[in-house]
């Protein structure tokens, strides 16, 4: 896969998260296909621009949610006007300066070039608890941490 091609979804990855950073659900609605798929971390599905537009809009207005720290891990090709994307996630709760790991997730972004532009079918952000294991969340956590600035 060229580079361009990685730049691309990894672009169309980070609108994404710069709306829900900006807490911009308009803006992140319209980085999804007509039909495209949001699974949100508490297993919401939510199917379609305006759908996922009317599933934030309350969200975005009633919560103070807090801001996602991200790395791409993988982007990989799915055929030529396909990919997926895959990365960890963090947040920094309101008032707080680090990331709460009772919240990381791990994300993974499916989009299709349609007319020359990339938008996402789906999108899946999943609790990354990895029960048992806190070795692991904490592994995760370090790792994102090092991206705050």
């Amino acid at each position: 896969m060229n580079t361009s091609f990685q730049d691309e979804i990894k672009s169309l990855y980070q609108k994404l998260i710069d709306a829900w950073n900006k807490r911009d659900a308009k803006g992140m609605a319209e980085q999804f296909a007509e039909q495209g798929i949001q699974i949100g971390f508490d297993g919401s599905k939510v199917i379609g621009r305006e759908e996922i537009l009317s599933h934030l809009k309350p969200i975005f207005e009633n919560h103070p949610t807090p801001p996602f720290v991200t790395k791409v891990k993988d982007i990989r090709a799915l055929g030529t006007d396909a990919a997926m994307l895959q990365a960890i996630a963090g947040m920094i709760p309101p008032g707080k300066t680090d990331i709460d790991p009772s919240v990381n997730a791990h994300q993974t972004l499916v989009a299709v070039k349609k007319d020359n532009d990339w938008q996402i079918e789906l999108f899946q952000n999943t609790p990354a608890q990895f029960h048992g294991r806190p070795e692991l969340v904490e592994q995760m956590t370090d790792e994102l941490r090092r991206l705050i600035k």
